[in-house]
């Protein structure tokens, strides 16, 4: 069986898909429509009026991730006590969770983004604060390793997971869920503050195309641990490394970026999209021998017969 066809292995009423869809995906979907229909004059309120409460910056870190944690743990439940399936079932076709995988992509991706840094910050500095305070910091630390494999978990199970899965058994076909689900991943992220910083589109590019390669990952290698492990990397990394007040991580980082948010859509937005993305979805099928692009990715997605796999009860 497929990553798509393990969603035969529960039940898939559609009343089920919708409940849990709404249920989980509620916070992004009124983050969305509050960003779609809101006056940009009241998000621009909202924005002061959450500066003027002067919170630290890791209590309002620790105020935004809190939520996933909640949510990652309702939609395991929906899963598990509706749907009537396993967790394995929603995360590989392996025989148990691939932790090396995800330590292979949280370093690949760690090692680029560290590495691209400090070359840009050894080149041209001007713009790049060090602010290390080692207090701040170590909290920083504390909260990222704690709280961020919720967030990051609830958007790959979510996206690259249930709604894959589901979408694709229901459309017959894995090309839709892939380019569908990387659609709702950049709609998903549209009320971030770099979206009004750089601009709607530029934004979309970045985050509908790291879908695609988080869906790629997880279609081509028939589970979700390269996508977990990719995500969480960038994330924290993101977190810990450098921040900026144009950003949706404003955090104790290491050290702020107080350049202007549009002289970093090339090298930062385009550039990983176009050119770093390909190279490592190649380094990924060499080392773990990806083959039949064409069928993983547009390929039919057809019931299993029921002798190769079994529903709990």
């Amino acid at each position: 069986m497929n990553y798509i066809q393990q969603a035969y292995k529960g039940q898939r009423e559609l009343w089920m898909f919708i409940l849990t869809t709404v249920l989980v995906a509620g916070i992004f979907i009124s983050n969305f429509v509050f960003y779609v229909f809101a006056d940009p004059a009241d998000l621009e309120a909202a924005m002061k009026a959450m500066d003027h409460w002067n919170l630290p910056a890791n209590v309002v870190l620790a105020i935004n991730l809190l939520p996933f944690t909640f949510l990652i743990g309702l939609l395991f439940v929906l899963v598990k006590f509706v749907h009537q399936r396993s967790l394995l079932s929603l995360t590989t076709t392996r025989l148990k969770v691939d932790f090396k995988r995800i330590l292979f992509s949280f370093l690949m991706i760690t090692i680029y983004t560290v590495g691209t840094f400090f070359l840009m910050y050894y080149i041209d500095s001007s713009e790049i604060v060090f602010q290390f305070n080692p207090g701040k910091f170590a909290v920083l630390f504390i909260i990222s390793i704690l709280l961020f494999p919720f967030q990051i978990g609830l958007e790959e199970y979510l996206f690259r997971g249930y709604l894959m899965q589901h979408i694709g058994v229901l459309v017959k076909n894995k090309w839709f869920p892939l380019i569908f689900t990387s659609i709702l991943f950049g709609v998903a992220h549209s009320a971030n503050p770099e979206v009004g910083a750089i601009g709607f589109w530029k934004m979309m590019i970045f985050y509908i195309g790291t879908g695609l390669l988080l869906g790629i990952m997880t279609l081509m290698d028939e589970g979700l641990e390269l996508a977990l492990g990719f995500h969480l990397g960038n994330n924290l990394i993101a977190s810990l490394l450098v921040t900026a007040d144009w950003t949706a991580l404003q955090t104790d980082a290491l050290f702020k970026d107080t350049s202007s948010p549009e002289l970093g859509s090339i090298s930062e937005i385009i550039l990983p999209v176009l050119i770093v993305y390909p190279i490592m979805l190649l380094i990924l099928s060499k080392k773990y021998g990806w083959t039949n692009w064409k069928d993983k990715l547009f390929g039919n997605v057809e019931e299993p017969p029921k002798e190769n796999y079994k529903i709990i009860d």
